[in-house]
C-alpha cells in the first residue's frame, strides 16, 4: 500500500519547514536554588503559604512535572529514619506503563512537607489538595495551581524576570543546578526520570556552567596576549 508520507516531495517540504524556523522552541526559565530560597522565605504564614512552600520545595528536589506533583498520594511518601523523604512516582510522561520510580529529598524539604501534612490533617488520599475558606478539601489539586504557585512566589519574592517562570521552571532549574554542582549525566537523568540524553541536553542548554572556571595556564603563559 502506498504511503504518501514517504514521497520525496513530502519529505522535501518537511525539510523546508524545519529550515524555515527562525528560533528554537522556547524553554521555561529555570529557578535556581538561591532563587527558590528567596521564594520560600517570602511565602505568607497562611494555609496557602504552607501548601505552596511544600509544592515548590518538593517539586524542585523531585525535578517533577506538574502532573507528577498533583498525582502524589500519601501512600507514596516514605519518611526515612535520617529525616529525608523517599517518594514513589507511580506514572509519568515517559512511563506510561506505570513501572514507577523513586525520588529523594533533603531533610529541609522533608520538614516543609511535614508542616503541610500536619496542617492538612490525616486520612487524605492525595498529598496536595485545594483549600477553601481556610479548610483543606478532600480531592486532588489541579496542575494549574502549581504554575500559579511558582509565578506568585517569584513575584512576591521580587525575582527578576518573574513573569517568565512557568510550570516547568522547577524541573529545568533543578537539572541545571545538578549540572553546576558536578553531577554526571547518569545521575541527573535518574533524578529527573529522563530516558533520552538529547532531551536532557535541551534542559541544560542555558545552564550557567563554565567548564573552564577552574582551569589556568602555567604562570609563564598566562600573561601572553
Amino acid at each position: 500500500m502506498f504511503d504518501p508520507t514517504r514521497d520525496e516531495e513530502v519529505r522535501l517540504s518537511l525539510r523546508r519547514v524545519i529550515r524555515s524556523r527562525k528560533k528554537p522552541p522556547q524553554q521555561a526559565r529555570g529557578i535556581s536554588r538561591a532563587q527558590l530560597r528567596d521564594v520560600l522565605a517570602a511565602q505568607p504564614d497562611t494555609p496557602w503559604g504552607i501548601r505552596d512552600s511544600a509544592i515548590l520545595a518538593l517539586g524542585f528536589e523531585m525535578l517533577a512535572r506538574r502532573s507528577e506533583l498533583v498525582a502524589l498520594r500519601d501512600d507514596d511518601l516514605d519518611w526515612r529514619p535520617d529525616g529525608t523523604l523517599r517518594l514513589t512516582i507511580r506514572r509519568s510522561k515517559t512511563d506510561q506503563a506505570g513501572l514507577g520510580r523513586y525520588v529523594f529529598t533533603s531533610r529541609d524539604t522533608a520538614r516543609v512537607v511535614r508542616c503541610w501534612v500536619d496542617w492538612r490533617g490525616a486520612d487524605f488520599e492525595f498529598l496536595f489538595c485545594p483549600i477553601y475558606q481556610g479548610q483543606a478539601v478532600r480531592r486532588d489539586l489541579n496542575s494549574v495551581t502549581v504554575r500559579r504557585a511558582i509565578q506568585k512566589g517569584a513575584a512576591r519574592a521580587g525575582l527578576e524576570f518573574s513573569g517568565e517562570f512557568r510550570g516547568h521552571s522547577l524541573r529545568v532549574g533543578a537539572a541545571q543546578e545538578l549540572l553546576c554542582a558536578g553531577h554526571d549525566t547518569v545521575a541527573i537523568m535518574r533524578a529527573g526520570g529522563w530516558k533520552s540524553v538529547a532531551t536532557l541536553a535541551r534542559y541544560l542548554e542555558y545552564a550557567e556552567h563554565n567548564v573552564w572556571e577552574h582551569e589556568a595556564y602555567p604562570p609563564r603563559l598566562s600573561m601572553r596576549p
